[in-house]
Parts: C-alpha cells; structure tokens; sequence
C-alpha cells in the first residue's frame, strides 16, 4: 500500500501484513477491537489490554527497543504512535522499518479515525466502518448527559497532570456537559498550578489513578486531605481517560455513571 504520512512523507508498506508489532497502547487495543489479534506478534510493555495481548513478547518499553528481539519476529509492519513516541518512530524511520504512526487525538473522534485508517491499512475496512459506528453512537448518546459542572482533572503521572485545550480529555468532558477548569489553557497537558485550581473553584475533582494500583480511592481522599480540598471526589479505575483505544467510550460511560451516582 502506498500512501503518504505528515511526518515521514510518502510511505509504502505491505497489503496485508501479517505479522504486526504494535509499539502503542491504543494501537494493540485496536487491532484486537478490529478482529487482527491474531496478526500480531509483538507489544510494548505498556499494551496490556486485552488480556489476550499478555502472552505477545515485549519488544519495548514506550521509548526503548530490544532490537535484537525485534529482529527476530520479524514484523512486516510496526505501529507506533506519535507524541512521546516521536523520537523512537523516527530512529525505525531511519533504519529502514516498515513502520506507520498512529498520530494522537486531538479528540475523541480522531480515536475513529485512527481506526478507520488502520482498517484500510490491514485491508478490514468493513470491519473499521462497522465498529466506528457502533462507538460513534455511544459517544453520541453521552452528548450532554451532564449537567453543567466546573471539573478538575488530574492524571498521577508520576505527578498531577492536567488536560488543557486541544486535549481530547477537555473535547470529551466539554462533549458530556462538563466545564473543564483548564479549557482555555493553552496547553493540552501540563502540570497544574494547585493554588490556581483552588482560585478557579471546581466543583468537581476526577482523579486518574495509574494502572494496577492498589487502594486509589484512599490515595485520592489522602491527596484532599492534604490539599485542605473539601470537592466531591470520583476516581476511575487508572489509565482509562489517558487511554485513547475503543475502550476509551466504555470509560466515558462509567465516569458518566459515576459523577451521576454523587
């Protein structure tokens, strides 16, 4: 297939590759979503969804490769993203990879039209419409299930971080009726100012743990506390906003349940 990317410019890979790595989270999760699971022979640490992709070899982390091993199951194709991935997409660039990177949503549409592309790349373009349908609509019903209500955000990235304009995040939150404080940040994610949130009076905090952590409920009560923060608190389950697959719409749904249930 010949086509031509916005960053490495024309780009011919196979028709129908067989043999995949998947370096990106979404990416993996897509495949999977799209009925290619069985295509693909690597992953990065990170892609753990779902369960089935636990048994694929670790080819990376999200910015290191174990070349030799990647060498070794010879892929036909590597999928990456682009944002924090950039330098490493362009180092299998240089070395002459069959690689396509899957830019970053600048909101929850593009996570649809990364699975339209990906389905005309691997030749399941029914299959991508078919789905993209199915998750457009349940996007589609979120559309102000909300009333309106001042949000803060904070993802544990090793440090609060939050979602600022441009960000998919702050598109979704906008997308269920929610007014994210940092809308008008010009920034899509940046470490926030916490006396800044305080001035700007959330009536909300959503609280993104990282994946797999125990007790995150009590980490988060923990964090008010210590913040001398009395907001109605709602915590998701880690990793499930920040993740931009198909699941991303489930996520959306159970924050909606969420907020609903306070």
């Amino acid at each position: 297939m010949k086509l031509t990317h916005d960053w490495l410019g024309p780009l011919e890979l196979p028709d129908n590759a067989q043999r995949i790595v998947s370096l990106a989270p979404n990416v993996t999760e897509s495949l999977f979503a799209l009925g290619l699971g069985g295509r693909v022979v690597g992953r990065s640490a990170f892609c753990y969804r779902p369960a089935a992709t636990l048994s694929l070899p670790v080819v990376s982390s999200y910015t290191r490769v174990r070349w030799e091993l990647l060498e070794n199951l010879q892929p036909d194709l590597l999928l990456i993203s682009t944002g924090v991935q950039r330098e490493l997409l362009l180092e299998l660039h240089r070395r002459g990879l069959p690689i396509f990177p899957v830019p970053l949503p600048q909101s929850p549409y593009g996570i649809l039209e990364s699975l339209a592309v990906l389905g005309a790349l691997l030749g399941v373009s029914e299959a991508a419409t078919q789905l993209c349908a199915r998750l457009a609509e349940r996007y589609q019903a979120l559309h102000k299930a909300l009333p309106p209500r001042r949000v803060y955000l904070e993802f544990d990235l090793g440090g609060p971080i939050t979602a600022g304009r441009g960000s998919y995040v702050d598109e979704a939150l906008r997308h269920l009726g929610l007014q994210n404080i940092f809308a008008e940040h010009p920034q899509s994610y940046f470490p926030p100012d916490l006396a800044e949130v305080v001035r700007r009076g959330p009536e909300l905090f959503v609280y993104e743990p990282k994946p797999h952590r125990s007790r995150p409920l009590e980490k988060a009560q923990r964090l008010l506390a210590e913040r001398g923060w009395k907001y109605p608190l709602v915590v998701t389950g880690g990793d499930e906003l920040a993740h931009y697959g198909p699941l991303f719409f489930q996520y959306l749904e159970a924050l909606v349940g969420q907020i609903q249930a306070l």
